[in-house]
């Protein structure tokens, strides 16, 4: 496995002449996440307009797990097509159960305490690209295979996704705008960190 810094010079050099795709590709799903995810309910009882809000918000799962595998497509040098956003769409049960899944194991762990709840996070943290290269598992075989390809790099990946620290900072200091670039970042390094998995297993 390669160092911190070189993940993050890797996404920084699949990056390079591809951050106005990289940061419209998410302001897009951003929009459309927001949009259906948090827009103001057509109820005005807080309560009807929380649920109708978590629900919008799971049937866009597949949205999210497109914007995440976009990066992957782009460090392959894949078709960059704003419509692979929606390639979750095109098999929607199996993305959706798959992601819903995920969130449901990390939240019981997180229940017990806030620790094995964020192991447990980077633990599942390949399922998306396994879910993309192997379509015939299932959501539940791709989170048990992503705890596989992750024994042992748990803590690397933390880190990886810690150093970024500074860039977070900077997107709340620019009203989120910073986001549209700290998200491709982060997702194109954690892409280059599972070809890296791949690689050594």
């Amino acid at each position: 496995m390669k160092t911190i810094s070189e993940y993050k010079d890797m996404a920084l050099q699949s990056l390079e002449g591809k951050w106005g795709k990289a940061a419209i590709a998410t302001l897009i799903a951003f929009i459309i996440l927001e949009l259906f995810g948090s827009s103001p309910s057509f109820f005005m009882d807080p309560i009807p307009s929380m649920v109708l809000q978590g629900v919008f918000s799971l049937l866009l799962l597949p949205l999210a797990w497109g914007h995440f595998i976009f990066f992957l497509r782009l460090i392959r040098d894949e078709n960059l097509d704003y419509g692979h956003l929606f390639d979750g769409f095109n098999q929607y049960f199996r993305i959706f159960l798959a992601e819903l899944l995920k969130g449901i194991y990390i939240l019981l762990w997180a229940l017990l305490l806030i620790i094995p709840g964020l192991i447990k996070e980077y633990s599942y943290a390949m399922t998306e690209f396994i879910l993309k290269d192997n379509p015939e598992m299932s959501g539940e075989e791709a989170i048990c295979e992503s705890m596989r390809l992750m024994q042992g790099h748990k803590m690397q990946l933390f880190l990886l996704d810690l150093s970024m620290i500074g860039w977070l900072i900077l997107s709340f200091l620019t009203l989120g705008i910073g986001l549209l670039f700290l998200m491709p970042y982060n997702y194109t390094a954690h892409a280059h960190f599972y070809e890296d998995l791949k690689a050594k297993q």
